[in-house]
């Protein structure tokens, strides 16, 4: 049950913000509150709705005294009492505290693990899904990087994807992905285990991290590929080294100020994450997190060819529905991935 007088605060607040936006608040002022109104504004409808059916119920159980009603009251009741638990559960997944980089646009950055060739084959495929996952939820997805190999492999990619709620939904994907198939430089028909890694981190934005230029080395190099389609053939690659924290970013694009302007994107997205991962280990030392937790050296997920099966390790999820998944039907995952987490967070709460 929730509290009364939470949900009571909640609706205050919210008229505070109606209030003050409707009496005209400065620019800045009017940003943040208009942001926290829109937040605010799901949990307020669970909130009245969830006390229409208490006052619902609470009427109709009234009406079993009144003779003329008591038959339409019998009829009510139960459906009412059916639907309240429900409505609870709602009310209190709105509650949960949220993420506040869910609503956040998405770096996408994959790399072969053990396999070689079959690895770096294993990580393209899993960029083709993930682009078609977010070309089916409409997102837009834009290759920063990318680096292939003779066979059509990748050695590594960076993608950013923009759209709604594209943090939400992609950061249960961070982890070691392995697959289970017979390799197309296989003769002999035996079966492989391959491995690729994914890490998907919430863009930055630059209010977030400050990133003193002291503290930065920005070489200029031309960089090589593989050949192919991908292949790199500019002397304007950029790279740039984040001295206190030894991270390393690089952009091969053809105009050298694109290429900074990428790496800065990726860098202050790599360094907001370590802050996060940060803050949240500090937070949440006494208990380890199952899903969602960032570990991008936990295997999470198994795609087994010769069966047709993937297997989340996480949650023990099972389906036998590989070639759609391969093709980005990833939402049955995603929202068992998702329900799973609200449950640990619903559990922590009430402890």
């Amino acid at each position: 049950m929730v509290p009364e007088d939470r949900l009571e605060q909640i609706l205050q607040r919210f008229q505070y913000l109606e209030a003050a936006m409707a009496d005209g608040a400065s620019g800045g002022d009017i940003a943040t509150l208009a942001k926290e109104y829109s937040d605010l504004k799901p949990v307020v409808e669970q909130v009245q709705a969830y006390r229409k059916l208490v006052a619902d119920l609470a009427e109709a159980e009234v009406m079993l005294a009144d003779p003329d009603m008591k038959e339409l009251a019998e009829e009510e009741i139960p459906a009412l009492k059916a639907a309240l638990p429900e409505a609870e559960h709602q009310l209190q997944l709105s509650l949960l505290p949220k993420d506040k980089a869910d609503a956040r646009p998405a770096i996408l950055e994959i790399r072969p693990g053990t396999g070689g060739d079959e690895a770096a084959l294993f990580a393209g495929d899993l960029l083709r899904m993930y682009q078609r996952y977010a070309e089916a939820r409409g997102w837009k997805f834009e290759i920063l990087e990318e680096q292939a190999t003779e066979l059509g492999g990748i050695k590594e990619v960076v993608a950013h994807i923009k759209g709604e709620n594209v943090f939400a939904r992609l950061k249960y994907e961070s982890g070691v992905h392995r697959v289970q198939r017979v390799p197309v430089t296989e003769s002999g028909g035996r079966i492989h285990t391959s491995a690729a890694t994914v890490a998907v981190l919430p863009e930055a934005e630059d209010v977030d991290i400050k990133i003193d230029a002291n503290d930065l080395r920005i070489d200029t190099m031309r960089s090589s590929g593989a050949g192919g389609q991908h292949v790199n053939t500019t002397d304007s690659a950029v790279r740039i080294t984040h001295l206190p924290t030894g991270t390393v970013v690089t952009s091969s694009e053809k105009s050298q100020h694109r290429n900074r302007e990428i790496a800065m994107q990726v860098l202050r997205t790599r360094l907001y994450d370590l802050e996060r991962q940060r803050i949240d280990s500090e937070r949440s030392e006494s208990r380890a997190s199952q899903v969602g937790s960032g570990d991008r050296s936990e295997r999470i997920r198994t795609y087994n060819f010769p069966q047709g099966r993937m297997s989340d390790h996480r949650i023990n999820l099972t389906l036998y529905k590989l070639d759609q998944i391969m093709q980005g039907d990833l939402d049955e995952i995603i929202d068992a991935l998702t329900a799973d987490d609200q449950a640990r967070l619903l559990a922590e709460l009430g402890q």
